[in-house]
């Protein structure tokens, strides 16, 4: 189905909200979802407690937010695997030493997922 295809005919995709967005393993999310509404935040609180933790001399605050992200960021991360059609476990793949992370990098993070729906469900970026 062609862009122009899935434009005409519309989309049931409704945004999740934030606990749906950050908590669930359902659904899709589009590669403007995942950088700027987690990955930017996500990257700007990060670098913001490692300073506090390198003024204190110490790894707790960097520590904890990693620790209590995990799940997030997991979630989110099978949510963009389900954009570009493919299954979460294929986050495993940054096992992999080096090669595992730059290929997650660019399927994730840098190539539009799937246009019109697909079996986890409707396009998020033909909704807008």
């Amino acid at each position: 189905m062609s862009a122009v295809q899935v434009a005409a005919t519309g989309s049931s995709y409704t945004p999740p909200s934030l606990i749906e967005f950050l908590f669930s393993f359902q659904g899709r999310v589009s590669r403007y979802q995942y950088w700027v509404k987690y990955y930017i935040p996500y990257a700007l609180i990060y670098v913001g407690l490692m300073i506090i933790d390198l003024a204190t001399d110490s790894g707790l605050f960097a520590g904890v937010f990693l620790l209590v992200t995990t799940w997030p960021s997991l979630a989110i991360g099978v949510k963009r695997c389900h954009d570009r059609d493919r299954s979460g476990w294929y986050l495993l793949l940054c096992l992999i030493p080096i090669i595992g992370g730059v290929w997650l990098f660019v399927e994730l993070g840098c190539l539009r997922g799937t246009i019109g729906g697909n079996r986890f469900g409707p396009d998020p970026v033909s909704a807008r």
